[in-house]
């Protein structure tokens, strides 16, 4: 590999170079371990100053999304004085409304059907309508919660029901939040109705202890009005599902449950203030995208490996799953070339992994580069010596700066991101940048980061298949047959498909199962 540009063969006067700092947000980067080639910033420079110009077009209302003919305004969130004419008042209006909504709640002004105040909050969602929401939880929650939270994030019945059997006697006093913006996905339908049905088993009033997040219309939005659920807040067509934790998606959650939703969006609107216009070497989010673009050959050739040092941040990983990989995994680019584009991501958080899969990471096969994060300020105060001089805190350093120097030796690459302090202004910035550097990065190669249509067509496979499980099992015989004949009979030709409706509904005592030695010899018919 070329080696790294510098301005000088010393390793400090390297570090400095690529030491990227706003002291004014506690926040600095270091690249000096990525291995550029010579000239890279400079050969970057005319790609960069186009995504720099998409960004600023789609910031001003610009169709960013022409599949669906939509805006993208995400970042009007934290800042509604971008938004086009119109539009920042209701950004406005409804921050305020889903404040006062948990205000009223957490006050015990508004209370369940039986007169007490709420104690519990449930959040039925999927996607970026759960993980956001999640992730907050993780992240930023007191240590005593003003309400308790718990997630239908699946059509999963047994974690359905294990989070009911959690609640318990507390279901009289929980409130639901039902997050869709089409009100027509699946797993959150699932889960509201296995939340209404129990609510019902217990004789408790469900409209009176459920609120919908959803768009304007939808079909959750009329059957919440029809059912005079509490209340109703919007979502928007121009917020996507991976980019709406600072939407009512989160606010109306996080602050139920004691986050600082006006710190959040500070951090959030800080960082784009200091990405938005800033030269790609000044400029955090535009440096991330090419790093991104430098690592993976612009192909996507490296996987990012993410490593917090810092519990409040192990759902991070996962978050930027579905911001990085739904935005960037596209079979075609803007001019419908076939790119097979993306960049995988997986993580969890150190010095935990150090134990997990940084063997394989320093001696294994050489196809990430690592994000570490660092929270400079370990805790509130001198923590407790744990060795003569050293706190818990000075090891978890120890153990972040073993592992750079590690990997580094053996060339394998990684960016450092530091946070002075972590709370809601820190995560914000967080989340800012790397969703900017994901616009940027889209821009680059050339794809459309604000569509998912591999999403939607797993959601018509998943359709399809639904309607064959029916058929199957009114088609079940009343003496065995294979999955052969079943398909047969059925005018299928997937014998596999077939052969896995079959199996799943006899696991489920929907019909019965002999086994024989291999699939082809099993036989099945009607449950008695």
């Amino acid at each position: 590999m070329a080696s790294s540009t510098c301005p000088s063969p010393n390793a400090w006067d390297h570090f400095n170079h690529w030491h990227l700092r706003y002291p004014s947000l506690g926040f600095s980067m270091d690249c000096s371990k990525m291995a550029l080639a010579e000239g890279f910033l400079e050969g970057m420079q005319a790609a960069a100053e186009t995504a720099l110009s998409d960004m600023r077009a789609l910031e001003a209302g610009a169709i960013a999304n022409p599949d669906e003919g939509r805006m993208v305004g995400h970042y009007w969130l934290r800042n509604p004085g971008l938004a086009p004419s119109g539009l920042a008042e209701v950004i406005n209006a409804t921050l305020e409304q889903s404040l006062s909504l948990a205000a009223s709640i957490r006050e015990g002004r508004l209370c369940a059907a039986n007169g007490r105040p709420f104690t519990r909050v449930l959040v039925v969602g999927i996607g970026g309508s759960a993980l956001g929401p999640q992730l907050l939880a993780d992240a930023l929650t007191p240590a005593r919660l003003p309400l308790a939270v718990d997630f239908f994030d699946n059509t999963d019945p047994d974690g359905i029901q294990r989070i009911l059997e959690r609640i318990g006697e507390e279901l009289a006093t929980t409130l639901t939040v039902v997050i869709s913006k089409s009100g027509g996905t699946k797993e959150t339908r699932n889960g509201m109705l296995e939340a209404e049905a129990a609510y019902k088993a217990e004789g408790i009033a469900f409209s009176r202890h459920a609120v919908a997040v959803t768009g304007e219309g939808s079909e959750l939005d009329r059957h919440a009005t029809s059912q005079q659920w509490l209340a109703r807040l919007p979502m928007w067509d121009w917020v996507g599902g991976r980019t709406s934790l600072m939407s009512t998606v989160g606010t109306l959650v996080a602050d139920l449950i004691g986050v600082d939703v006006r710190g959040l969006l500070r951090g959030a609107a800080a960082m784009d203030q200091e990405t938005r216009s800033r030269p790609p070497a000044e400029n955090a989010a535009m440096l991330l995208a090419l790093m991104w673009h430098s690592a993976g050959q612009g192909r996507g050739l490296k996987d990012m490996v993410v490593l917090p040092y810092k519990d409040r941040l192990m759902l991070f990983s996962k978050y930027l799953q579905q911001l990085v990989m739904e935005s960037l995994g596209k079979e075609h680019d803007l001019q419908g070339r076939v790119v097979n584009q993306g960049l995988a991501v997986y993580g969890n958080k150190g010095s935990t992994d150090q134990h997990a899969y940084v063997q394989q990471l320093r001696d294994g096969v050489d196809n990430f580069f690592v994000t570490f994060i660092e929270v400079l300020r370990s805790s509130e105060g001198r923590g407790l010596q744990v060795d003569p001089g050293l706190d818990s805190g000075d090891y978890l350093q120890g153990f972040l700066r073993g592992t750079r120097r590690a990997l580094s030796e053996k060339g394998r690459q990684s960016i450092t991101l530091s946070l002075e302090q972590f709370d809601a202004f820190g995560l914000g910035m967080l989340i800012a940048l790397f969703e900017r550097a994901v616009g940027f990065y889209a821009s680059i190669v050339g794809v459309n980061a604000y569509h998912q249509p591999g999403v939607e067509a797993g959601k018509l496979a998943a359709g399809t298949f639904l309607k064959r499980l029916l058929a199957v099992e009114a088609w079940l015989p009343t003496q065995p047959a294979s999955a052969e004949e079943a398909a047969k009979a059925l005018g299928l030709e997937d014998i596999e498909e077939v052969w896995c409706i079959l199996r799943h509904l006899a696991a489920n005592g929907r019909a019965c199962l002999q086994a024989g030695l291999t699939p082809k010899q099993d036989r099945f018919n009607r449950a008695s």
